[in-house]
């Protein structure tokens, strides 16, 4: 009898548990900065919940199981506070690098929403 393959799905979640590719995974949605680029980030974020048992996850990060995958849909609109604690609950933190020199920023004129 031929081997059943794993779904996508099943593969990435297995994947996702990892801490080092669930980071990956997370940086390279908030990469996306195209349209929805702020729901691409949250979707990735739902897949590490959810690949970590998202009750488990709500449970630690001090929300319950309906209002986390709200906030993790692609209209969520997490507050940071909630943000960091879903990320704490993970395993995982926030953090911030420079894009640009703050004298270049000054000097292109680049707005909040700009590419960079």
């Amino acid at each position: 009898m031929p081997k059943r393959t794993k779904s996508y799905e099943t593969d990435l979640l297995e994947r996702l548990r990892d801490s080092a590719y669930a980071t990956e995974y997370l940086r390279a949605a908030l990469e996306d900065n195209e349209e929805g680029g702020d729901a691409v980030f949250l979707l990735a974020l739902r897949d590490v919940a959810k690949a970590n048992q998202m009750a488990q996850v709500a449970e630690v990060a001090g929300l319950n199981r309906e209002s986390l995958y709200k906030m993790l849909s692609h209209k969520g609109n997490p507050g940071l506070n909630s943000l960091k604690a879903v990320l704490k609950a993970l395993g995982l933190k926030l953090s911030v690098e420079v894009a640009l020199p703050v004298t270049q920023v000054f000097e292109t004129k680049i707005t909040p929403h700009s590419r960079v």
